[in-house]
């Protein structure tokens, strides 16, 4: 089941501008909430400052995450809850125009059908026309989710001809991911965004609480490796085999 979660202000907008900038459509598809704003929010929100529309497909409600607030005020029974309510404030603040909840279930995206999951992100693909794509690089998320994520919207995607597939920027955390991939090839600047980055990540309270009172205190130390988190993302093209 899809959710929608449309800003009637943007859409006017939008209609203002010309067919060109209507083609221009980013779409992000990753497997929880809060994935968007440690890794995309700034890519997010400079397209937003250009007003290009932005699309946000998660697969998950994150409901099996550990983390229940610092100090806590969640539980296993209100987590599910709670974390929807944060990706909704969450894409507020990056100001996500389209906002679609898939409704599969968190640390289970490995074990489902590889197909099955094609078939979904597939299906958004198609509905949303994207110019440009973001999601995991597969084999380069850690997390087997993120993995899982990132290998279905690439297998939905080699379903279309070469031609026929939007540009597809993927992030890879892990250690060996440049001794693998090699240096990753679009780096961008965000330190113009970082506001909307950092009220991103403070939207997923749950999660990020206690971690960012620490951050916030590094930063004001001007901590070097800190505050790269705010001032660059780092993303690989997919390389088609085909």
């Amino acid at each position: 089941m899809l959710f929608h979660f449309k800003s009637v202000k943007n859409r006017s907008q939008f209609k203002e501008k010309g067919e060109k900038m209507m083609k221009e459509h980013v779409l992000v598809i990753l497997p929880h909430p809060d994935d968007e704003s440690y890794g995309v929010a700034g890519l997010i929100a400079l397209n937003r400052k250009k007003e290009v529309p932005v699309t946000y497909a998660c697969a998950t409600l994150g409901e099996m995450g550990r983390n229940m607030g610092d100090p806590f005020f969640a539980n296993r029974e209100t987590l599910p809850l709670l974390r929807k309510q944060e990706l909704i404030n969450a894409c507020k603040a990056m100001d996500i125009n389209d906002l679609r909840m898939l409704g599969l279930r968190d640390k289970t995206l490995e074990f489902e059908d590889d197909e099955y999951l094609a078939d979904i992100m597939e299906e958004i693909i198609d509905d949303v026309k994207p110019s440009l794509i973001v999601t995991f690089y597969p084999g380069h998320g850690v997390h087997p989710d993120h993995d899982a994520c990132g290998e279905a919207v690439i297998r939905a995607l080699y379903r279309k001809k070469k031609e026929d597939r939007p540009r597809t920027l993927c992030m890879a955390i892990t250690r060996n991911r440049e001794e693998v991939l090699g240096e990753a090839d679009v780096v961008l600047d965000i330190k113009e965004v970082a506001d909307i980055k950092m009220n991103a990540l403070r939207a997923h309270r749950t999660q990020t609480e206690g971690m960012l009172r620490e951050l916030e205190e590094k930063l004001k130390n001007n901590e070097p490796v800190m505050a790269t988190w705010f001032e660059e993302e780092v993303y690989w093209t997919y390389q088609w085999n085909d």
